[in-house]
């Protein structure tokens, strides 16, 4: 089984978008997680974990820390906010550090594929989520970057906004209209053929061995 986790705070967003695009691609049965409303509190460096390698903080984590110690190959995709991951994404994968301890390392051997989506295209939250992962003994099968939807075109204040990215990219004005839109994945081709090549590939992969599960 294949996990998918959108770990952006907005449910029906481009990082959404990506990861359902690319578990569909892999033509296998897969599980689809959105951290969008969720409880997902960062470590506390309480070290509980360590006697039995699972999390004893009792939040909306645990049950999607099941779902990660179930599957085969797990699809992490997070947004960049400020030049690194978003703080949902990040207390998501640092409470995977409960898996390591006296060198169990659970997650090790399982599949990877890490989706980027940013805004300018830049590689900070590729970089950060393929430290996380790989540190878990994980295979990273490969990396997509797709561009982002930044806030500030649906904020209501975008278009006269002297520090937005509308003004930015537009200039100011009267009002955003549909041409002023940043691309959904759909306007993106290049993106939706990275998804497609590797979901179907790492479908691939895991059709042809037996689960690594045991």
């Amino acid at each position: 089984m294949i996990l998918g986790i959108s770990m952006s705070g907005r449910p029906d967003g481009i990082t959404s978008e990506a990861v359902k695009s690319l578990l569909k691609a892999t033509g296998i049965d897969y599980d689809y997680v959105s951290l969008a409303g969720k409880r997902i509190n960062g470590c506390i460096g309480c070290t509980l974990c360590a006697a039995d390698n699972r999390c004893v903080i009792e939040d909306d984590w645990s049950a999607i820390g099941e779902k990660m110690l179930m599957a085969d190959a797990i699809v992490f995709g997070a947004p960049n906010y400020f030049g690194t991951i978003n703080a949902l994404g990040h207390a998501c994968l640092e409470r995977m550090f409960c898996f390591r301890h006296r060198d169990a390392f659970r997650m090790a051997g399982k599949l990877g594929v890490i989706i980027s989506v940013d805004y300018k295209g830049t590689d900070e939250v590729l970089s950060f989520m393929r430290n996380i992962i790989t540190r878990q003994k994980m295979v990273v099968v490969d990396e997509v970057k797709v561009r982002g939807y930044s806030q500030c075109y649906t904020c209501g204040f975008g278009h006269d906004c002297a520090s937005g990215n509308v003004v930015k990219d537009h200039g100011f004005l009267d009002a955003i209209l549909p041409e002023h839109l940043p691309k959904r994945l759909t306007g993106q081709p290049t993106a939706e053929a990275d998804l497609y090549k590797i979901g179907k590939m790492l479908g691939a992969i895991l059709k042809s061995r037996p689960s690594i599960l045991f």
